[in-house]
């Protein structure tokens, strides 16, 4: 290898030749000029790294214990929520509840005749409607929702007492209209012995009869003409198998001669419900229903009672 070297003045060439050995001797010399300048340069950007200014430890310390401190306020924001959250979940489970309970007693009005059916049906969702306002709709603050659910809640309150208070009037009507004495005694039958003076079939003489006799065949249905508490059930002398009913408000009726008593003293029985089978036990001359109808202790002629049915 060749290096030939020209002179600026005048322009004469020198030329030199390299042998392997100086062409090694300049490639190290190249490369630790290069090792020496990124030495240098490494040097360099240290030191001037080290002259940056440090941030002290106690800053640091103040910024972690700021970035502490909203992590603990975010916690207990977040649980926050989670309680008001939980506490509106329970309060919609019990107005769900009650909502249940109206809409059965409701349904119980609807059964009844109070409420006309085509009218209230509980079992669908209330019709609601109307156009699309063309305004963007906004969702409910929590304070809001709040104070939506406190109002729903005093509003099914409200209508919870007024529906008690009209199944309590409809309870006290149909529990009056049970105790109502009024109809015959029997399913089937006439007439055949009036309230007050006759002839006993006996003996033939006047005597008082303080009830109606009610024939009919025996094996007959004999029922209760209204609700009331089974006072006396059993053998009475004369009465034969005799049964015993208080309406309340100083009512009560008799059922006499029967072939068998279907109820016992203390039984709770209801307008309409068979209490005997019609026979001719006691003093009787055939298969019928001695009726008696007593106010306040004093008989009263059970036919204006049967008359009533009517009502």
């Amino acid at each position: 290898m060749n290096i030939i070297l020209v002179s600026k003045n005048h322009g004469r060439s020198r030329a030199f030749a390299l042998n392997p050995t100086a062409m090694l001797v300049v490639a190290l010399l190249t490369i630790l000029v290069l090792v020496s300048c990124v030495w240098a340069g490494y040097r360099y950007a240290a030191a001037q790294a080290a002259q940056q200014p440090v941030v002290p430890g106690f800053i640091l310390a103040e910024w972690q214990g700021a970035l502490d401190a909203q992590l603990n306020e975010l916690e207990v924001i977040e649980r926050n929520a989670r309680e008001q959250i939980d506490a509106m979940t329970l309060r919609l489970g019990d107005m769900q509840g009650r909502l249940l309970r109206l809409d059965a007693l409701g349904q119980r009005f609807v059964e009844a005749g109070k409420v006309a059916a085509e009218e209230f049906d509980f079992d669908q969702p209330v019709a609601m409607g109307g156009p699309e306002d063309d305004r963007p709709g906004e969702s409910f603050a929590a304070p809001e929702l709040n104070a939506m659910i406190a109002q729903l809640d005093q509003r099914i309150r409200d209508r919870e007492q007024q529906l008690r208070l009209l199944d309590t009037l409809m309870s006290s009507e149909k529990l009056e209209n049970q105790s109502f004495v009024a109809g015959r005694p029997i399913t089937w039958g006439w007439l055949s012995s009036k309230y007050g003076y006759r002839t006993d079939p006996f003996n033939g003489r006047r005597t008082w009869h303080n009830g109606v006799d009610l024939a009919g065949k025996e094996g007959g249905e004999v029922i209760a003409v209204a609700a009331g508490v089974v006072t006396f059930s059993g053998d009475r002398s004369g009465y034969g198998n005799f049964i015993e009913i208080d309406h309340g408000d100083g009512l009560v009726t008799r059922y006499a001669h029967g072939k068998e008593n279907l109820v016992s003293t203390g039984d709770v029985v209801q307008r309409g419900e068979q209490i005997a089978v019609m026979g001719s036990t006691g003093r009787s001359t055939g298969p019928h229903v001695h009726f008696e109808v007593l106010r306040n202790g004093r008989g009263e002629d059970p036919v204006k009672y049967i008359s009533r049915a009517s009502r």
